[in-house]
C-alpha cells in the first residue's frame, strides 16, 4: 500500500532494540540455550525486560538498562528452569553484539545521502549502544546515539523525547521516530513527534494517547517515507 511521504522531517530517530537491532538472536546465538527453549526464553527475557523498566519508572528506582536486562534474565533462566553453566555470562556478552536487521546499513545510508540526520534514542545504557553501534558497523551512519542514561528515566516518559529535540536542534514536528514498540510508538507521537511504527511482528494498534503517522513492517520503506524531507535524491 502506497502511502503519503511526510514532509517538513529534518532527522530520523530510532530505537535500538526490536527496531535496529534483532534482540531475538542473543538465544538463537547461543548453543548453550537448549533448541526448544529458545523462543521462550527470548520473550519472557524481553517482557520482563520492558516491565522492569516501567516499574523501576514508576517508583524512582533507576538502575541501568544493563542491570535490568541482567535481571530480567535472571528471572527467566529462573522460571524455565534454565540451569547451564556460564549461561547467563554467555548470554549477556551476546547481547552487546546483537544482530543488526540486514536492512538497516542501506537505509541509514540513504537517509544520510537524502541530507537527514539521524540517531538512536534507546533505553540501553550508554556502554550497550557503543557496542551494539560498534559491532553492527554503523557508526559512521548516525549523527548521536543518544541513552536515557542522560535523563535517568526509561521511556515512555516525555523526557526521553525531549532529549531527542534538545541535542538535535530540531522542533519534535521535524523528528521522524521509528519504532517496533507499538508502546513507544503511540508514546512519542502524544509527545509531538512524528512517528512511523515498524511494526516488525505483527502487533495490534495499542489502546494508548498518541498514533503513528505512519505503518511500515520494515524499516526499508522508510525511505521513501522521508526522501522529500531531505535532498532530491531518489531512492
Amino acid at each position: 500500500m502506497t502511502q503519503t511521504p511526510l514532509q517538513g522531517v529534518k532527522a530520523c530517530v530510532f530505537d535500538a532494540y526490536g527496531t535496529l537491532f534483532d534482540f531475538a538472536c542473543a538465544t538463537r546465538n547461543c548453543a548453550e540455550v537448549p533448541g526448544d527453549m529458545a523462543e521462550r526464553l527470548t520473550t519472557l527475557w524481553r517482557d520482563k525486560q520492558l516491565q522492569y523498566t516501567w516499574l523501576r519508572a514508576a517508583q524512582g528506582r533507576h538502575a541501568d538498562f544493563w542491570q535490568v536486562t541482567g535481571d530480567a534474565l535472571d528471572f527467566a533462566l529462573e522460571t524455565l528452569a534454565i540451569e547451564r553453566p556460564g549461561l547467563r555470562e554467555r548470554l549477556m556478552n551476546l547481547y552487546l553484539t546483537l544482530d543488526a536487521f540486514p536492512e538497516v546499513p542501506g537505509v541509514l545510508r540513504d537517509l544520510k545521502r537524502a541530507g537527514l540526520a539521524t540517531a538512536i534514542l534507546s533505553n540501553g545504557s550508554p556502554g550497550m549502544l557503543q557496542a551494539a553501534v560498534a559491532a553492527a558497523g554503523l557508526g559512521g551512519l548516525l549523527d548521536h546515539v543518544l541513552s536515557v542514561e542522560e535523563v535517568g528515566v526509561y521511556k515512555p516518559h516525555p523526557k526521553v523525547y525531549q532529549l531527542a529535540v534538545d541535542r538535535l536542534a530540531v522542533p519534535a514536528a521535524a523528528i521522524s521516530f521509528q519504532s517496533s514498540n507499538a508502546w513507544d510508538a503511540h508514546a512519542a507521537s502524544a509527545f509531538g513527534l512524528r512517528v512511523v511504527w515498524c511494526n516488525r511482528y505483527g502487533q495490534k494498534p495499542e489502546r494508548l494517547p498518541g498514533a503513528p503517522d505512519r505503518e511500515i513492517r520494515s524499516l526499508a520503506q522508510l525511505p521513501a517515507l522521508v526522501a522529500a524531507a531531505g535532498s532530491s535524491s531518489a531512492f
